[in-house]
């Protein structure tokens, strides 16, 4: 093996750091494409029974990417990732960071809060959630077993609270690919490269 080919391996993430980030990424998105499809689109287009279904899907995708975060975090403990190419200014490395930290944490804040929001419902009971329709999963239960009315009013906050990671998450996301595509495209640094076999 060459000394370019090492060296070039070395800035790479490992296979399944790869693996992790490209799935959960499409995860995340499909996720926005649910969220957004049923918040936005009309019942005459979506339909109550289409509506249930693009919401049942959208939860079990989110405890899905939650699953795979934690993964991913224990991965990352155990294997450290490539640095930051020399050539970037310390205040690009410090966003690049800042950017990590922030997706980081929406990966857990969206699927947490969107499953204490799903915990709060007052009909939870009556509808028991299953993964992709197969795996019975369990509501929150010192949520599910509060004060009706203490529940509904907590159901709303915490849907806000969802919502509003939600539009961090966009916004977070838009600079994370923007800065990849500037740094590939503009600086011409291969950083793209980092995150593909």
């Amino acid at each position: 093996m060459s000394t370019a080919s090492i060296t070039e391996d070395a800035l790479k993430y490992t296979r399944v750091a790869m693996l992790l980030h490209w799935t959960i990424a499409l995860l995340i998105l499909a996720n926005i494409a649910l969220g957004l499809a049923a918040s936005l689109l009309p019942t005459s287009v979506l339909p109550d029974t289409s509506v249930r279904f693009v919401i049942d899907t959208h939860k079990s995708i989110g405890i899905t990417v939650l699953g795979l975060a934690i993964v991913r975090v224990l991965w990352r403990l155990t294997h450290r990732p490539p640095s930051l190419p020399g050539v970037f200014a310390g205040w690009e490395k410090t966003a690049a960071h800042v950017a990590h930290i922030a997706l980081y944490v929406l990966i857990f804040a969206l699927p947490l809060s969107g499953w204490a929001h799903d915990s709060a419902w007052n009909a939870a009971a009556t509808h028991p959630m299953h993964l992709f329709g197969l795996v019975p999963w369990p509501r929150m239960g010192f949520l599910m077993h509060l004060d009706p009315a203490l529940k509904e009013q907590l159901h709303t906050r915490l849907g806000t609270l969802h919502t509003w990671f939600g539009y961090a998450l966009y916004v977070v996301l838009a600079l994370h690919i923007l800065g990849a595509l500037k740094h590939q495209w503009i600086d011409r640094h291969s950083v793209l490269r980092r995150m593909l076999p």
